[in-house]
């Protein structure tokens, strides 16, 4: 069976996704496992593509990974080169640049962003940052406005002047930083999470132990292939590492701490 890979929550741009393709390209080569990049665009869902008894390397968010339901296996997550070395993300609450907001407390009143209640960076852990402020002061916001789908949507709202504050996954930022200089800079950063897990490179149950091995090995090891190492640094990416699924429980158990204070959804 061929194989298929996407990093639709990572292509924050065109250049982007060909570079995500030609990752993909040389870990096929490295391992010696043919995958083949397909598209999946927004609004498809994410859900679809995690179902696929074909996928051999698809981005999930690390919140649905580790609530179940999925028929995926774990293979590697991306270590950002402003991780420190770890692969960790945040979630970063942004404003317009020129938005009186200064603080996190000052965005409360007004209209808040998010993405799609599967998603950790913009949704999870925007509930968890928010929990304590909602629990002491009820109501933060005067809308809540979602799904907004994708961290792209999130900016496109902000800069469209349709909500006022929103969550923006960190290693996405670092991406956009570095493909479109002119709309990060259009965006302001008041406060951000603390560090968890990040979204990582699944397969589909069905695949073999020993494809799995050797993608794995692949991805550990592009940082150490010259065309692999240059890739990276495109994809503003210090390598990959391999992960353990309960390093994601954190995730889940913050989740059903939102649920049990009944903090359903960001507001």
């Amino acid at each position: 069976m061929r194989l298929i890979a996407n990093a639709r929550m990572y292509a924050v741009d065109a250049a982007t996704a060909a570079n995500w393709t030609a990752l993909f390209a040389r870990i096929a080569v490295m391992a010696g496992v043919p995958l083949t990049v397909i598209p999946h665009a927004a609004p498809a869902p994410l859900e679809d593509l995690w179902r696929r008894d074909d996928l051999g390397l698809a981005f999930i968010c690390g919140y649905p990974f580790a609530r179940g339901g999925f028929p995926v296996q774990p293979v590697a997550a991306p270590v950002p080169a402003s991780g420190g070395g770890r692969p960790l993300y945040a979630t970063q609450l942004i404003v317009r640049a020129k938005s009186d907001i200064a603080t996190l407390e000052e965005s409360f009143g007004r209209r808040l962003g998010w993405t799609v209640a599967h998603s950790q960076s913009g949704f999870n852990a925007l509930r968890t940052h928010l929990l304590p402020h909602w629990q002491a002061r009820g109501a933060l916001y005067a809308r809540s406005i979602g799904p907004l789908l994708t961290p792209r949507r999130v900016i496109d709202a902000l800069l469209a002047d349709e909500i006022d504050i929103g969550p923006l996954d960190s290693y996405f930022h670092d991406l956009l930083r570095a493909a479109e200089p002119q709309t990060a800079a259009r965006l302001r950063i008041v406060e951000t999470t603390a560090l968890r897990p990040m979204p990582l490179l699944v397969a589909s149950d069905g695949v073999g132990e020993a494809v799995i091995a050797r993608l794995r090995a692949a991805l550990i090891e592009a940082h150490q292939d010259g065309e692999g190492r240059a890739i990276l640094a495109r994809l503003r990416l210090s390598g990959f590492a391999a992960v353990e699924p309960q390093g994601y429980r954190v995730l889940v158990e913050e989740g059903d701490a939102a649920d049990s204070a009944g903090y359903l959804q960001p507001g």
